[in-house]
C-alpha cells in the first residue's frame, strides 16, 4: 500500500470509527439486522464483461480529476474498517441501514460487484472523499438500491445508531439535500454527529446510471480527531468527473 493510502486509512479510522462506531459499545441493541446477502467483490456473469472489470474502467482516475487530488483504491486494514460486510452491521432502526452502508464504503443493496476509491488531497489535514461504485446485473436491483437509500434519508431524520464488531455510534440527524440532476436519478444528504461535545456534519450522495450506482461520502477526520467543528461537502469536481464517466 502506498504511504498516502495508508494515511487515508488512518484518517478514516479517526473519522468513521469516532463518528459512526467508536462512541462506545455499551448500549443494548434494540433491533438486530435481518440476514442480508453478502455481495461478492467480483463475479463473472454468463455473458458480457466481468462486472468488477466494468467498475474498474468506470472509476474516475487521478488524471481525470486533476489538481492535487490523489485517487487510489481504498484498501483499508481490517483494524480501521467499521465492517467488512453488511451482515456485521446492526441498527436501532433497520430502515436506516442503507445510510450506514453509504457512509462506511459498504455495498448498497445487492450488487454483483462493488469498488471503493478515495480521492483526497491530504487525508491527515484535509477532508477524505470516498467513491463507491456498485454494479447490478439483475433487473431492478439498481433502482431498488436507490429507493432503499432514498427511503432511509426520508425516514431517519431523527438520526440512528449503528453497531458493528463491538463498536457503536450515533448520528443525530439526517437531512435530504438538493442536488444537480445526474444520471437516471440522484439524491444527496447530510448527517450530523457529536463527538466529545463537538458537532460534525458529513455529506453523501448517490447517482444511478443504468445498472451502476455511484455513492459519494466526505468526512473530515482531522477535525474530528482535533476537536473542532466540521462541515465537509463533496467537492464538485469529484462529482462532475465521476458522474460524467458513468455516462
Amino acid at each position: 500500500m502506498k504511504r498516502s493510502a495508508a494515511l487515508t486509512a488512518g484518517a478514516l479510522s479517526i473519522a468513521v470509527l469516532t463518528g459512526l462506531t467508536a462512541c462506545g459499545g455499551g448500549d443494548s441493541e434494540t433491533d438486530a439486522a435481518a440476514d442480508k446477502p453478502k455481495p461478492e467483490a467480483s463475479a463473472t456473469p454468463s455473458k458480457g464483461p466481468n462486472p468488477a472489470d466494468r467498475l474498474a474502467k468506470l472509476m474516475v482516475t487521478q488524471a481525470e480529476i486533476g489538481g492535487d487530488y490523489e485517487v487510489a483504491k481504498a484498501d483499508l486494514d481490517p483494524e480501521y474498517a467499521f465492517a467488512k460486510s453488511q451482515d456485521e452491521v446492526t441498527l436501532d432502526k433497520e430502515v436506516c441501514a442503507p445510510l450506514a452502508y453509504a457512509m462506511n464504503q459498504l455495498p448498497l443493496g445487492e450488487p454483483q460487484a462493488f469498488l471503493t476509491h478515495f480521492a483526497s488531497i491530504n487525508p491527515l489535514t484535509k477532508p477524505s472523499n470516498y467513491i463507491t461504485l456498485n454494479a447490478y446485473e439483475e433487473e431492478g436491483k439498481a433502482e431498488s438500491a436507490m429507493a432503499g437509500l432514498s427511503k432511509a434519508v426520508d425516514s431517519c431524520g431523527a438520526g440512528f445508531t449503528a453497531k458493528a464488531n463491538g463498536n457503536s455510534g450515533k448520528h443525530d440527524t439526517v437531512t435530504a439535500e438538493k442536488t444537480d440532476a445526474a444520471g437516471d436519478e440522484s439524491l444527496a444528504f447530510k448527517s450530523t454527529m457529536t463527538f466529545r461535545g463537538v458537532t460534525h456534519t458529513v455529506h453523501g450522495a448517490a447517482v444511478r446510471s443504468a445498472d451502476v450506482v455511484a455513492v459519494y461520502f466526505s468526512v473530515n477526520g482531522s477535525a474530528i480527531s482535533k476537536g473542532y467543528p466540521s462541515d465537509t461537502k463533496i467537492p464538485a469536481m469529484i462529482l462532475k468527473k465521476q458522474n460524467a464517466k458513468l455516462g
